[in-house]
Order: structure tokens, then sequence, then C-alpha cells
């Protein structure tokens, strides 16, 4: 046998011992590559040139290898992406093929073959050296995968939604613009008042009498049964812009409880450019106040039995005490009795519900009015007497008890001299609808009430609303200013439910 046909014999047997029937791994046998007497595994390789054994294939060169491996490369070329099954073999190690002898000329004796690490799937393998007698293949490196999509980041925690990607429909259309806000009514007329609208100068203070001043403002609120009250009292612009004090008095009272309660509103003023006109009209609310209320029983049992002759004889009464009351406090002053005297209007109402008769009296100028279906109606009764004389005070009586129409009603001594009140009695008794509204008012309301037609629209306008306005839109209301009309204002509403 020939040189070169030795060394390809022993190539083979190389390979029978790795891959065939009688490799290693069954054990020694023919081929094996252990000397006589060598364990298995022990890595001792025989002498250069000595014989390895002979099996069945030592007859000639092997045709072609049909090992477990190039059949898996097959399967990983025909069912695979393209390059997957050009893998080189794996090569023998030391654990693999112990004792296995290097042939001659290719691989120092004390040494083996290297084993190529698999390339992954995703990258292109590096060729190997290709062992004797496996048929080299060219490999074609694997196209690079395609690039993968970006991974969206997702929003973990509480609250977290995801993002949307695309509006199915447009965005609604801004909001229109809130309207201009409504400027509020201050005066009527062209153009306004000469005085300002807000309070100038304070009134002047004596340090011995600090109980007689009067704030610039007084405003007042309740609710009865079926009847809300409503009562504000300011300064006008004249007196503001003097520093003059109010001349206007309000007194609001309630005297009982429950359905026999009866309230009355007094409103007075004092006569203009006359010193200590604001004492007179609150001593004028003060009297007629203390006489009501000690006459409450009676009087709150007249209104709901509607006795009206009885009423109208009993306050006229009580009203002359009154103002006879005030002449004593003129002399005991010193100044003359018409003077220290006031313009006086009340109004009494039952806290009863089923009682809706609203009664009026009264001395002097002012207004009485009735809003009813979005208009006034002026309820100013008529003068039926004018003036006779009333009694001063007497100090022998505990009470005020209003005395009952009949002759000889006696008359106290030196009264005659005065007339007992400046104008008629007045007196006047209504019926109260739901829905109305009863305005009671002192002149400087009054006057622009009965002659300025805007003023009076304005007012019926922001009063004839389903439910009664609280205190703050009631006084904005009363104090709309009209040029010419510069006096003290106060005004008295009730609302029937």
């Amino acid at each position: 046998m020939s040189e070169q046909g030795a060394r390809r014999g022993q190539e083979d047997d190389w390979w029978r011992q790795l891959y065939g029937e009688d490799g290693a791994e069954g054990g020694a046998g023919a081929g094996g590559g252990g000397a006589a007497g060598d364990p298995a595994g022990s890595g001792a390789a025989p002498a250069a040139g000595a014989p390895t054994g002979a099996g069945p294939a030592d007859a000639g060169p092997a045709e072609a290898s049909d090992t477990l491996d190039e059949r898996v490369a097959s399967v990983l070329r025909t069912v695979g992406p393209p390059g997957w099954g050009d893998r080189p073999p794996p090569q023998p190690t030391p654990a693999d093929a112990p004792d296995r002898a290097a042939p001659a000329g290719d691989a120092p004796p004390d040494e083996t073959p290297p084993r190529a690490a698999p390339a992954p799937p995703d990258e292109t393998p590096t060729p190997g050296p290709v062992p004797p007698g496996e048929p080299s293949a060219r490999r074609v490196p694997s196209p690079p995968p395609p690039p993968s999509e970006p991974i969206p980041l997702k929003a973990t925690g509480p609250g977290a939604r995801p993002r949307d990607v695309a509006r199915t429909a447009p965005p609604p259309p801004p909001p229109p613009p809130p309207p201009p806000p409504v400027q509020a009514v201050t005066y009527i007329g062209d153009r306004p008042p000469t005085y300002e609208a807000e309070p100038a100068a304070l009134p002047a203070a004596d340090p011995a009498a600090l109980d007689e001043l009067v704030p610039d403002t007084a405003l007042e609120g309740a609710q009865y049964g079926s009847l809300t009250l409503r009562a504000a009292s300011q300064r006008g612009d004249s007196a503001r812009y003097r520093g003059d004090v109010r001349r206007d008095a309000l007194l609001t009272a309630r005297f009982g409880a429950g359905r026999h309660a009866l309230i009355l509103v007094a409103v007075a003023t004092g006569r203009p450019a006359v010193e200590g006109a604001h004492r007179a009209a609150r001593d004028a609310c003060g009297w007629i106040g203390g006489a009501v209320g000690r006459s409450y029983t009676q009087l709150a049992e007249d209104i709901r039995a509607d006795r009206r002759g009885d009423l109208k004889a009993g306050l006229q009464r009580l009203t002359d005490r009154s103002y006879g009351k005030l002449r004593a406090r003129a002399l005991e002053r010193g100044g003359p009795p018409e003077q220290y005297t006031a313009a006086l209007r009340c109004l009494l109402l039952s806290a009863d519900p089923d009682c809706r008769t609203r009664v009026f009296f009264g001395v002097g100028a002012g207004g009485l009015f009735r809003l009813r279906d979005g208009a006034w109606t002026d309820l100013e009764p008529v003068a039926t007497d004018h003036g006779t004389p009333a009694p001063l005070p007497d100090p022998t009586r505990a009470t005020d008890a209003p005395a009952r129409p009949g002759p000889g009603l006696p008359h106290g001594p030196g009264t005659a001299e005065y007339p007992a009140r400046p104008e008629p009695f007045l007196f006047h008794a209504a019926f109260a609808r739901p829905g109305d509204a009863l305005l009671l008012c002192s002149a400087g309301l009054a006057e622009p009430l009965r002659q300025e037609p805007a003023f009076a629209a304005h007012l019926a306008d922001r009063w004839s609303t389903p439910e009664p306005p609280g205190l703050v839109p009631f006084l904005a209301t009363a104090q709309l200013r009209a040029k010419g009309h510069a006096k003290d204002r106060t005004a008295v509403a009730v609302w029937e439910a």
C-alpha cells in the first residue's frame, strides 16, 4: 500500500472511531485507539506510525459520509432559514474523543483539534476547518434580520392610560366668550346727580352725647307667616356731602309671639334745617312704638277681626298722645313746639298666617304704594280731619290703651294751646293678595316714585320677582338716584307669599 493510501486509511479510521458504530463511545473494539491495558479516556496516545487497527472500511477511501450530524444539517438546510444547515460539524475535544491519536503530520501527538463553538442563529457562522473526508460546502452568510419595531413604553401605576394615537372626531369648538357684565343702574336720567353717590363727610359729634349719633344707613328684615319684610334707611346725597346727620328714623319691633304676635314698622322724618330734627324723629318712633307695644293684644285682635272703625279711633288716640309728648319735650328744651316735630308713618302687620289685613296710619308727608302685576298703585289715604287737641301724658295712668270713640272724650288741661299734630291723621286698611308688595316710604323716596316714571319702572322691575330680594339687593334698588332728589330716604316693603 502506498503512503498516500495509508494516510487516507488512518483518517477514515479516525472518523469511524468518532461517528461510526465502532467509535469510542461503544467501548474497545475493532479500531480501538488505546493500547492494551490502558483505561478508556486515559488520554495516552500511541507512538507515531504505530498501527491503530483496521476494520472492514480499510479497503479504500470512504465514498461519502452518512453521519447523524450530516443528516441533521440536511434537514436544517431544507426547512430552516438560509445558511442554517451550513454550520461546521463539531470538532472533537479531549472529553469527546479520549485516547485518540491524531493523524501523522496533521497535529502534534499531545494536541487535539479544537472544536469550533456553534454560532448563534442571528449571526453569520465563521467557516471552520474542513475535516479530512468531509466534502467542503460553500457557506453563504445569512442575511441580517429585518429591523424590529420599537417596543412602546407602557406607563404603569394608578391612573395610567394609553395615549390616543389619533382623534376619531375633530376637537369641539371653543366655548363662546361670556357676555359682558351688566352694569348696575345707579341713577335715572341723562346725567348723574350733582352730589357723589358715596358718603363724604361724617356728622359732627358731641363728646357728651355720643348716643345721639346716627349711622349713615340702617338695614332690617324679617319673615313671618306669609309675609317677608325688608326695610332700609339712608342719608340723602345732600346730607352726605355736607356732613349732616340723617333725619330719617326707622323702627321695627315685634310684640308677642306665635300667631298672636304683632309687628310694627315706624318711619319718621324730622323737619329740615332745624336743630335736633333727628332727635324729634327718633322720639316720635320710640313713643309710638311704646304705645303700640302696651296695647298690642287688643290691636292684634282688632286686626284679625277686621274692626277698622275701632282700629282707626284707637290708633288716632295713640298718635295724638305721641305728638303730645313731642310738644312737652319741646317745652323742656325751650324751643317752639312746631319745630320739634316729625312726619310719622307706620305699618301694623299680624304674624297670623291666616290674617292678610295690613294697617297703615300716620301723619305728614310720605308715601304708601302697592305693587301688583308689575304696576304701582298709590294708596295714600285722603285726610278726614285737620288736627284736634290731644292730651298731654297723664302720669296717673299706667298704660296708653287706645280709647274707644264716645262722647265726652276727656282732654288734658292746656292742650288746646298747641295743635296735637302738624297735619291730618291718615288711616288705611288693605287686604293683601298673594304676590302683592306693599311699600311704605318717607318723602325722600315717595317724591321720585311719583314724579319720575323711569324711577318707578326700575323699582317695579326689580321688585316684581317670584322671590323677595335679599337685604343687599333691596338696599341697592332703594338707593337708586335721580337728579333733583337728594333727601334722606327710607323704604319699607312687605311681600306676600
